[in-house]
């Protein structure tokens, strides 16, 4: 017993030490925000230390507690080596920046090779053997490049050479790319874990739930809504399935979905969540920076897309639910979902305490228009007076008891605090590692001879080039989060097309971005789906086919991007707007042909399925061909196949309810 007492001790001890770093490093964070009174590499240099090392702790908590010792002293040795490098790093930066440029101590040598050996075990870690093959390959490559094959070869580079262009040089793991996480990407993972911290995640699930008694298929479409909401802050595919899968699946399944369908719709609306403006999974943020424009122009251009994303979606879930939910339509009682009640009165209170925010947000950046980082910082300011205030508050004109209230909200933030870490630590350690591949490929000319590669392959012909760049961009962005997967197509395969084929710079990295977080949907790594798979405990495959007729024209939107380059480049002009609502047409008909739960003019397969290709073809047409008027006829095409499709079920249930009537004797 003493024992047992002493080991729940020394744990609550240590996560209260992970906290408090947690703590410490957002407070560092907000610090350089106000005053920006440090070189932006130093501070992305103890950022990146210090994210580690949150994450380490969390991370040896949690091996302890499962007693995995060969866990326990890797972890261990990583944080030696991680504080001791950040250490480094800092006592002698100026000599690194200024004077040993290129050439390094031999001891330097070794700290930069310990240290991005941390920074692959780490990835390993948190995302699996694959995509440490893909650094271990890339390494490779680099250190072996003049053994290479034709246009692939080059010199080579030396073990010192590699650790220079990885840690020494401050670019490698402390690049461009991890600047941006550090000054841009991570005030916005702070206020994703206030929010959670403070109970907005389960607002959102309430206001989904709450629709979902107005609409047949509400339950679906409530996650679909939740999903896409959560998942453009959380910034990951995975993480937002694990998130909002395991309230959603479980929901949907207990009012009559199938699994397999549950899990489907649970993977697409994350991965949806990844392009939803005004985060877009912080994708936006980075490529505002790769493009030298402001934040708000990718917002813009990422608008009608995305609703264009929802629209299509949404009609896919819907029709989804009525089929799958006929006869289980009973009001769902939204509060029993939860483990506290809320009432009228606090549903609204929470709206507008949670509201605020993001109001602030949307109103500097759109309207103000503010600079990033300083949006961020009022956004999250404003996180912490209203989670505060508004509680204390409404314990105060109930006569409560305000200390306690005041204690509890602490604890409330530490955890914010504390999540906004978890979320942010996976999402910098994987930029590190990716910020290192793309300068290796850089170093070694790749992206140039990507271009002439793709130009050779496709034989000139730009569909036969957006269809490899397409399939290039699936490959390399599988098993990523949002972020780390839209840095190495935009560095990679974004320039040919904008080189090669003269693709307007907007319209091919948001291509590159649709393109990579398809990933997540696609077999056969799909890891969106296979984490809905495991909450759902559905078969992989038929998950995966669900995903897929879902999200369907989500795979021909990056087409559209690059023969009607107007649905991202030219603000909110009218041919975007006419565009946009061409291609929305488009989607519905890809939807509808895919996922309608009605019979299509015959049961018969040799009629069912020829317009189901239809119905395809026609969507895919009016979303993809570059002639608007061939485009219009394809709509009025829709339009009118689903118009006859529909009467027919019509005229049948008014003649079933004539022929009731006739057989009903008749009433005095």
């Amino acid at each position: 017993m003493v024992y047992s007492i002493s080991n729940r001790s020394r744990l609550e001890l240590a996560n209260d030490v992970v906290t408090g770093l947690a703590i410490i490093t957002w407070v560092w964070v907000l610090y350089y925000a106000f005053t920006q009174g440090i070189q932006r590499i130093l501070f992305t240099v103890i950022f990146l230390g210090s994210i580690i090392l949150v994450y380490l702790g969390n991370e040896l908590i949690e091996a302890y507690e499962d007693g995995e010792t060969l866990e326990l002293v890797g972890l261990s040795l990583s944080a030696i080596v991680t504080a001791g490098t950040t250490a480094y790093m800092i006592a002698f930066y100026d000599i690194l920046l200024r004077v040993r440029v290129g050439t390094a101590l031999p001891r330097e040598y070794a700290i930069a090779t310990a240290f991005f050996l941390v920074i692959l075990y780490l990835s390993y870690r948190a995302y699996g053997l694959t995509f440490l093959a893909v650094i271990v390959g890339v390494l490779l490559y680099g250190l072996y490049g003049d053994l290479a094959p034709g246009i692939l070869r080059h010199g080579g580079f030396s073990v010192d050479r590699m650790m220079s262009i990885m840690v020494l040089d401050f670019q490698g793991v402390y690049g461009s790319i991890s600047r941006i996480i550090a000054t841009w990407v991570a005030l916005f993972l702070l206020y994703a874990g206030l929010m959670r911290g403070f109970g907005a995640f389960d607002l959102i699930m309430r206001i989904g739930l709450r629709s979902a008694n107005f609409v047949r298929s509400g339950v679906a479409l409530s996650a679909v809504t939740s999903s896409i909401i959560i998942g453009s802050i959380t910034g990951s595919q995975a993480a937002n399935t694990a998130i909002t899968g395991s309230f959603t699946i479980p929901l949907m399944k207990e009012t009559g979905m199938k699994g397999e369908t549950a899990g489907g719709i649970e993977s697409v609306a994350s991965t949806g969540g990844q392009i939803m403006p005004p985060i877009m999974g912080a994708a936006a943020f980075v490529m505002a920076s790769l493009l030298g424009i402001t934040y708000l122009d990718v917002i813009v251009a990422g608008v009608i897309p995305a609703m264009i994303f929802y629209g299509s979606v949404t009609i896919a879930v819907h029709y989804k639910g009525i089929g799958q939910l006929r006869g289980k339509t009973a009001k769902i009682d939204v509060e029993s979902q939860f483990d506290e009640r809320m009432s009228q009165r606090e549903f609204v209170i929470q709206c507008v305490r949670f509201g605020i925010p993001f109001a602030i947000l949307i109103y500097m950046l759109g309207v103000l228009q503010y600079t990033v980082l300083t949006a961020a910082l009022y956004t999250v300011v404003a996180m912490v007076v209203t989670g505060f205030t508004f509680p204390l508050l409404q314990t105060a004109t109930e006569s409560g008891d305000l200390g306690s209230e005041f204690v509890t909200l602490l604890g409330d933030a530490a955890n914010g605090f504390r999540e906004g870490a978890m979320i942010l630590a996976p999402i910098a350690i994987i930029i590190a590692a990716i910020n290192g591949v793309v300068d290796v490929f850089e170093a070694s000319g790749i992206p140039g001879v990507l271009s002439l590669a793709l130009l050779d392959l496709s034989g000139g012909v730009m569909l036969n080039a957006v269809v490899l760049a397409m399939v290039i961009s699936i490959v390399l962005g599988m098993g990523m989060p949002t972020v780390a997967a839209y840095v190495i197509v935009a560095a990679l395969i974004a320039p040919a097309l904008i080189q090669q084929f003269f693709v307007p710079d907007l319209a091919a990295h948001f291509f590159v971005l649709y393109a990579a977080i398809l990933s997540g949907l696609t077999p056969p790594i799909a890891i969106a789906v296979v984490v809905a798979t495991g909450i759902a405990n559905s078969n992989f495959w038929r998950t995966a086919h669900e995903a897929l007729k879902i999200s369907a024209p989500i795979y021909v939107l990056p087409f559209a991007f690059i023969y009607n380059p107007e649905l991202v480049v030219g603000g909110f002009g009218l041919e975007t707007f006419l565009s946009g609502v061409i291609a929305l047409f488009g989607a519905l008909g890809i939807s509808h042909g895919l996922n309608y739960y009605g019979r299509f003019f015959h049961e018969s397969p040799l009629v069912k399925f020829p317009v189901k290709g239809l119905f395809f073809v026609l969507g895919f047409l009016a979303m993809v061909y570059p002639d608007i008027l061939i485009r219009l006829g394809c709509v009025a095409g829709i339009l009118g196949l689903i118009t006859i499709q529909l009467r027919k079920p019509i005229r049948e249930r008014v003649s079933r309810q004539f022929a009731a009537d006739a057989a009903s004797p008749a009433e005095d």
